[in-house]
């Protein structure tokens, strides 16, 4: 389950909505690209990753092998957090002008997220799933930020 709505938010989704869009309204693939990528990546993951980590946060600890019932606490400002910068993301589909600080902050959290899962020698299936979609998805944004300054 956890792999299907990775790929779905960081691949799927903003790849069909793209296309869509293209089709439909034309544009700048890259600037559509992006834009879509905020949506799903940024607004849909982390939206729904924080109102999971709020709601039930011995699941993420679990997930990274924390078993301390306090660990819970830290995890539940970690949903807040996510929470925050998932709405930023989805208000890129109303305002289009919040892609740039939806994909600053997301290719940041992402990136850091991401290389903090390389240097846990002991991961999960689900944390290596989450440091390669987090590090893919950094990336593609970084790139998406440094095109839309050219």
């Amino acid at each position: 389950m956890y792999l299907a709505v990775v790929l779905l938010t960081m691949l799927v989704l903003p790849l069909a909505s793209t296309v869509a869009e293209l089709t439909v309204a034309g544009g700048a693939p890259l600037m559509v690209a992006g834009r879509w990528f905020v949506v799903w990546g940024i607004g849909a993951r982390l939206l729904s990753a924080g109102v999971s980590q709020m709601v039930r946060p011995q699941f993420t600890a679990g997930m990274l092998g924390i078993e301390d019932p306090r660990a819970q606490i830290v995890v539940r400002e970690l949903g807040f957090a996510n929470t925050a910068m998932g709405v930023v993301g989805f208000l890129a589909l109303p305002v289009p002008a919040f892609a740039v600080p939806g994909a600053v902050a997301g290719a940041i959290f992402l990136g850091l997220a991401g290389m903090g899962h390389v240097f846990n020698a002991e991961r999960s299936r689900k944390e290596i799933i989450a440091m390669v979609s987090d590090l893919g998805l950094a990336l593609l944004l970084a790139l998406y930020l440094v095109v839309r300054t050219l």
